[in-house]
């Protein structure tokens, strides 16, 4: 505080005494305020001083100044603090080296001129602070107070620690302002900035999925505009080439801000974040944005300026941040420059979030895991007790005829070829399905090996589907075999293709009971197509993704027979790779 009274100046801090010539400094040495010597201080602005024509402000030559402007702008100039002083009704300015930040681009131009020309766009709040000091001579002190400063070519977020202190003259009136400031602006913002972190971070704990964990963020950031006044995330899709929007604020649904689906790299897409390819810059990039790019002004948060440019931050997971997860966008305020502490805040947004995204994304991908291996543990429970019916009905047809067979012999009685053949076929039946079940198994274990051969593919097809002809024509339904000579013979294992062919035949019998069953070959360019198509009960959209798996079943579909392990179409698509090709149903 600066306390004013004739002939002299107190300072809380230093005792500085104005005496007529001069002003004396505690060790008692007089520093002469004549001539221009007390402009003789302050190095670069102490010249300015001197090289200015002050006759043409209104202070006038300096030689005309009174000792209480001489003696108070002598301290100002000394001083390593940034002070200022405004001088007369015009409130003219003069401030020394130290002050001069707070002009910015305003300095050394503002020097001599008056205040109201010098802060125009803050004057409605100074200026009352002003009338209260030179009417009343009641000081004022301002912390951390909000000034919308236009100092760098735009209008600024700026805040301030700041007094304005009266001067007063010879005659005990006040003549002029001592203004002394400390600007808060960096840690106003950045208390502002890490409380939004720590907000972010208390959401994003133990997220249990990866929109979740975007629909928090984005919440967050809504009620953080004053540093981002538009958010939007987006998430990879797996193939690493398209970004899907997870969520956002502040933009207007469907514009080009807000595009639900981008192609990375994409020079058509209309999207106005181009993310660039994968392998590309994984640093946070600036992107302009304007009304015409955007679809309407883009949001300023809480100021009436629009936004002009956006960071755009890779979301870096995995080791090292190799792998990308998505983007996320951050508007950047109209009335703050890009710096590196802004910049570092985008990047520890992005880092939150890639944080809780590989947190939530590790939880589902083991729950899936812990789904998976119970449904395998179901699925195993129904196969056993399948394969538990599929081997005890043969055997209970075979015993009884076997009890029949020991029975005759013993009362030498001769054979029942009927009961013999029932024995056989049953038998064959166990042998088959103890096949099936070795086949599957070497299979997984990865000790299945292929003979391949040359071979005419539509020949061996076509006699292996006539194996089936009457027993689908007995059952009502008519067999189309459409297996035309290929161009050239394909290289198969015939066991396993026999194990193709039968298998599909024998699924699509199960199922259809009228209509037609076709099987069709044909050449494909370079590939084989074997199609078994039927006009039977169909499949359920649900389970067609899960229709290979081992052990699997259509529970409730209806079949001429529920005889079946769920291991068939399994082993079909396991087959259907060894020879390096893949299956699919439609």
């Amino acid at each position: 505080m600066v306390a004013g009274c004739v002939g002299r100046v107190l300072f809380s801090s230093t005792r500085l005494s104005i005496w007529p010539g001069g002003w004396r400094e505690p060790g008692g040495r007089l520093v002469s305020t004549s001539g221009l010597d007390f402009l003789r201080a302050g190095e670069e602005m102490g010249e300015r001083m001197r090289a200015l024509d002050w006759s043409a402000t209104p202070l006038g030559p300096v030689d005309t100044w009174p000792q209480s402007l001489r003696a108070a702008l002598s301290i100002c100039l000394g001083s390593r603090f940034p002070i200022a002083l405004y001088w007369g009704s015009h409130l003219t300015l003069l401030y020394n080296r130290a002050w001069s930040s707070i002009l910015g681009a305003k300095h050394p131009w503002a020097l001599g001129r008056d205040a109201r020309e010098v802060w125009p766009e803050i004057w409605d709040t100074i200026g009352p602070l002003f009338q209260q000091v030179m009417t009343r001579g009641e000081s004022t002190y301002s912390e951390d107070q909000l000034l919308a400063m236009h100092r760098h070519g735009y209008t600024e977020e700026c805040y301030f620690n700041y007094t304005f202190t009266p001067v007063h003259g010879e005659d005990g009136s006040v003549q002029g302002v001592f203004n002394a400031v400390i600007e808060t602006t960096y840690r106003v913002i950045g208390e502002r900035r890490t409380e939004v972190l720590r907000a972010l971070g208390e959401a994003l704990t133990a997220v249990p999925s990866a929109q979740q964990a975007c629909d928090r963020a984005v919440e967050v950031l809504r009620g953080a505009t004053a540093d981002a006044p538009f958010a939007a995330v987006y998430l990879l899709e797996p193939d690493g080439q398209t970004a899907l929007l997870a969520g956002s604020v502040g933009l207007p649904p469907g514009s080009p801000a807000a595009t639900a689906r981008v192609v990375l790299g994409s020079d058509e897409d209309r999207a106005l974040w181009s993310f660039e390819r994968p392998g590309a810059s994984r640093a946070t990039t600036v992107v302009d944005v304007t009304a015409q790019t955007f679809g309407q002004p883009p949001p300023g948060g809480p100021w009436p300026e629009a936004a002009t440019s956006a960071f755009v931050t890779p979301l870096l997971g995995g080791g090292a941040g190799s792998v990308r997860l998505g983007f996320v966008v951050l508007g950047v305020s109209p009335r703050r420059a890009v710096d590196e502490a802004y910049r570092q805040f985008a990047e520890r947004v992005a880092v939150y979030l890639t944080s809780a995204l590989v947190t939530a994304r590790a939880y589902e991908e083991e729950k899936k895991r812990a789904e998976a291996l119970a449904e395998i543990d179901r699925a195993k429970t129904a196969f056993f007790s399948n394969v538990s019916h599929e081997f005890r009905t043969p055997l209970t047809l075979m015993l009884s005829p076997l009890d029949d067979l020991r029975r005759a012999a013993d009362a030498g009685q001769p054979v029942d070829r009927e009961q013999l053949a029932l024995v056989q076929r049953n038998s064959q039946r166990l042998l088959k399905l103890v096949n099936t079940l070795l086949d599957f198994s070497r299979l997984e274990a990865g000790r299945a090996q292929a003979h391949y051969e040359p071979t005419d593919l539509g020949a061996l097809t076509a006699d292996l589907a006539s194996t089936f002809r009457a027993a689908i024509e007995r059952g009502g339904v008519r067999l189309e075999v459409d297996c035309p000579p290929l161009a050239e013979p394909v290289f198969v294992d015939h066991d396993m293709w026999e194990k193709i062919v039968l298998n599909l035949l024998s699924n699509a019998f199960k199922h259809t009971f009228d209509g037609v069953i076709t099987v069709r070959l044909r050449d494909r360019g370079p590939d084989v197509v074997l199609e078994v198509s039927d006009t039977g009960i169909g499949i359920p959209e649900g389970e067609l993704p899960n229709l290979f798996e081992r052990f699997h079943r259509v529970h409730g579909a209806r079949s001429r027979t529920h005889e079946g392990t769920g291991i068939g179409l399994a082993l079909v698509h396991e087959l259907t790779r060894l020879h390096r090709g893949h299956i699919d149903v439609t």
